[in-house]
């Protein structure tokens, strides 16, 4: 019994939805843009990959897709603008032809057409705005531009910079269009939903107004297709059952790559059929346990005041309320958590600026460029909404 390889689940259905949302025709419109958030490793990059982008062209629009956890040396605004250079250079042609049919006057950065096509870069001087703009007049489609953990724009400030210029080159390219003859759709990916919140929450933000989409986790349909490919490798007398693999599934957050770990180390117990289920389950178990106990260990050497403070934090973010770290009902919060905890520290601003720059040292909590704070792992908040719940 080997580990099993190969195996892709599509969603051709939800891809086709959110397609549809991108030109205004679905139940939920994303004319404005979508982000979509999701847990870190619960398939949402595959889904990007194998069906997102393909149903986009195969409606024939051109994608360009950038992932800004590819490179975390570079500034994302770097990695943004690498991307829609990269799908201009295969237009060279076209772009030159363009530049001399309409004026060399309206393509100002191409002014002494002395860019240099074989590298992934803007000229100096030429906006995102310009670029996108050049690339659907050359490419003649609608680009659609996906960016996946976007969220990590908000770090720098030339990353918030090139958000709102995305907003700029979404609305010049698509007004006075409509439905499919839109120039640009913009596709937002995070694997945290509070910090991908940051780019919608407050009129100081680039797109304030537009929602945070939930991206729905993989379900019984996933467990379901993926028993039937193990299965198709095992003898008929040693068969995986479903039910047994999808409530391994949810043990570990619905994440296929820690269903895969599970399936490869269980391969290894060359288990029988009977017991099978019980070992995919002690496995799961095992494996959430282990990430379990690395935040037990963390929230078990913080100070009363910072887990108050990440308490809090946690608390609005399940309400998906934006944690204002210096206001009064903050304060209140926190020195409600802290009397629970039977503590007789009354907090103040220095008190919780102390607390959060610490846990940003522990890598708990982050910090967009501009202030605003999210749980670095969401996962951390569900643990310890579990630890709450459960007795002892």
């Amino acid at each position: 019994m080997s580990k099993p390889r190969g195996f892709v689940f599509r969603r051709p259905t939800l891809a086709s939805s959110i397609a549809d949302g991108l030109v205004g025709v679905g139940i939920q419109d994303f004319t404005s843009g979508l982000f979509l958030a999701a847990p870190r490793r619960t398939g949402k990059s595959t889904f990007l990959r194998e069906d997102l982008l393909p149903e986009c062209q195969a409606r024939g629009w051109l994608t360009v897709y950038v992932d800004l956890w590819a490179d975390k040396e570079k500034d994302p605004a770097e990695l943004i603008s690498s991307a829609i250079a990269g799908a201009l250079v295969p237009f060279e042609k076209g772009i030159r032809k363009l530049a001399k049919n309409i004026g060399i006057e309206k393509l100002s950065f191409l002014r002494t057409l002395s860019w240099d096509f074989t590298k992934p870069q803007l000229p100096v001087g030429a906006t995102l705005t310009q670029a996108l703009e050049l690339l659907h007049r050359a490419a003649e489609k609608t680009v659609v531009l996906v960016i996946d953990e976007a969220q990590h724009a908000l770090t720098t400030e030339a990353g918030i910079n090139a958000m709102f210029a995305l907003k700029a080159a979404r609305d010049q390219l698509n007004q006075g269009r409509e439905g499919e003859g839109s120039g640009l759709h913009l596709v937002f990916t995070g694997s945290n939903r509070d910090k991908l919140a940051h780019l919608v929450l407050g009129k100081s933000q680039p797109f304030f107004g537009s929602s945070i989409t939930p991206f729905p986790l993989l379900g019984k349909a996933f467990t379901q297709a993926y028993t039937a490919h193990l299965n198709a490798h095992l003898a008929e007398t040693n068969q995986f059952n479903a039910a047994d693999i999808d409530e391994a599934f949810e043990l570990v957050g619905r994440r296929p790559e820690m269903l895969r770990t599970i399936i490869g180390e269980v391969a290894l117990e060359l288990g029988e059929a009977s017991n099978l289920g019980q070992l995919l389950h002690s496995r799961a178990e095992v494996l959430r346990a282990g990430v379990w106990n690395e935040f037990e260990s963390a929230w078990n050497a913080l100070t009363l005041a910072q887990r108050a403070v990440l308490q809090v934090m946690v608390e609005r973010s399940q309400h998906n309320q934006p944690f204002a770290p210096f206001t009064d009902s903050t304060l209140t919060a926190v020195s409600k958590v802290l009397e629970e905890m039977g503590s007789d520290v009354v907090p103040g601003t220095q008190t919780i600026q102390a607390c959060i720059d610490a846990l940003r040292d522990k890598e708990l909590v982050w910090k967009s460029s501009r202030g605003g704070y999210a749980l670095e792992d969401k996962s951390f908040g569900d643990w310890l909404l579990h630890k709450h719940r459960t007795p002892g």
